[in-house]
């Protein structure tokens, strides 16, 4: 196992550490843990392969979580000591699937923990459902977490069953396509768009012809190109360059790893290709990824799903979005990422369920806590009470604020990320209006 407090600057871990020590102490009677069995929370995510960025800030926020449980958690009358023991998927399903099963098997965890795209929530989500283990995950859009896990997912929803074990909050697929469409129409356009959809866990839901962006589209007066199913890694993008040059898409959206829309992006400027807008999910969420194209990054957008601005707060320590980010900026000497917020949430979130657990070693109990869940976090209120969701998916999914913007270019290869749309969540600030790419 990785150790995951190397390379974090000193100061700014004592900092944090010290927030979160003393929030999780506070109103405690007896510091006396040794006696107790520790807790076992298990954590996957993508920490190698192509989708590593989206882990990227694992080491400061798990490093930093059991600085700040080093003392225990309160749960009931006792302090209780807590052990995370964190797996990387290396961006493979099997592999997710495998050290989720050792997880639950061989160390016999209390409550799994998971992040980053259906190709690790999915795989962890279902070995947990099956064992029988509670199981909360998050960075996945909620259809493609919860429909691509039915056993007919084609079937609609009176063929999808709820899950008993496996819990997610994320946002789903209506609001990255509200978010995009508006920011489009702060461009003016031809309306034609071209789609880059991968046969993988994303793409298949987000081109799905009933719940993915074709239907949505056709009736706002969008004529979708869409070439077929690509795998992803793919080296070439020749057939879908020419159909959207064929069609005139002046508009490009898709969600791809970001291996892919690198290779994409060039190639396609290369062919003298280049749409006044591309909203790219999954890609280029991280600076990393603009950066590698240098200055052809340059207002191209995407879902925004956290960021500094964002009005909420920590419940384990109190520090703003602000104050988190700017923590992580400090000890890694790297620009903030947007899964920071949502893997410190997924930590906020299980000790809130541990300390309304008094049933040690009972699975239904911290299934019931996570039912029961209220909690404002880093990354807004997090409540299972199918608010703003179809029946089929309310048990199971909380639904997280979603807004849009473009990454603008500052100076180097530098690049900020700027709000520019946020009608589904006015409570977080714009800072700036849509631009063309050219």
């Amino acid at each position: 196992m990785k150790k995951y407090t190397r390379g974090i600057n000193r100061r700014a871990l004592l900092q944090y550490s010290a927030a979160s020590g003393a929030a999780l102490a506070a109103g405690v009677e007896s510091p006396a843990i040794a006696q107790q069995k520790p807790i076992k929370l298990g954590y996957v995510s993508p920490q190698t392969g192509p989708l590593a960025a989206f882990a990227e800030a694992d080491n400061f926020i798990v490093g930093n979580f059991k600085n700040a449980t080093k003392g225990g958690i309160k749960v009931g009358n006792a302090m209780v000591p807590v052990e995370v023991l964190v797996r990387d998927s290396q961006s493979n399903p099997n592999r997710a699937a495998a050290v989720a099963k050792d997880l639950i098997v061989q160390d016999k965890i209390d409550l799994m923990l998971v992040a980053s795209t259906p190709e690790t929530t999915n795989p962890v989500s279902t070995q947990c459902e099956i064992e029988e283990v509670p199981c909360i995950s998050s960075v996945a859009p909620w259809q493609s977490w919860f429909i691509g896990r039915q056993a007919n997912p084609t079937g609609g929803p009176s063929a999808w069953k709820p899950f008993n074990y496996t819990y997610l909050f994320f946002w789903g697929l209506e609001d990255v396509i509200a978010v995009y469409t508006t920011m489009w129409g702060g461009v003016s356009t031809n309306k034609s768009v071209g789609g880059l959809f991968p046969n993988d866990g994303d793409g298949n839901a987000w081109g799905d012809k009933v719940v993915g962006f074709p239907p949505v589209l056709g009736k706002l007066g969008y004529k979708l190109t869409d070439p077929g199913r690509y795998q992803d890694l793919t080296d070439d993008f020749s057939a879908q360059l020419a159909a959207f040059k064929s069609a005139k898409c002046e508009i490009i959206t898709g969600v791809m790893i970001p291996p892919d829309f690198t290779t994409f992006w060039k190639q396609a400027l290369q062919q003298n290709f280049k749409p006044k807008v591309a909203s790219i999910g999954k890609a280029i969420l991280f600076p990393s990824s603009v950066e590698a194209l240098g200055h052809d990054g340059n207002n191209l957008s995407s879902e925004i799903w956290w960021t500094p601005n964002h009005p909420f707060k920590s419940s384990l320590n109190g520090m703003t979005a602000k104050a988190l980010a700017g923590a992580y900026e400090s000890a890694s000497n790297k620009q903030w990422t947007q899964p920071i917020g949502f893997v410190h949430a997924l930590f906020e979130i299980a000790v809130d369920v541990l300390k309304r657990t008094p049933q040690r070693g009972d699975a239904d109990a911290i299934v019931e806590a996570i039912r029961g869940t209220n909690l404002d976090t880093v990354v807004g209120h997090i409540q299972w009470n199918g608010a703003n969701l179809p029946p089929f998916a309310a048990k199971n999914v909380a639904k997280t604020p979603l807004v849009g913007g473009q990454w603008r270019l500052r100076g180097g290869n530098k690049y900020d990320l700027v709000i520019t749309e946020n009608r589904t969540f006015p409570a977080i600030p714009v800072g700036g209006e849509m631009e063309p790419i050219i």
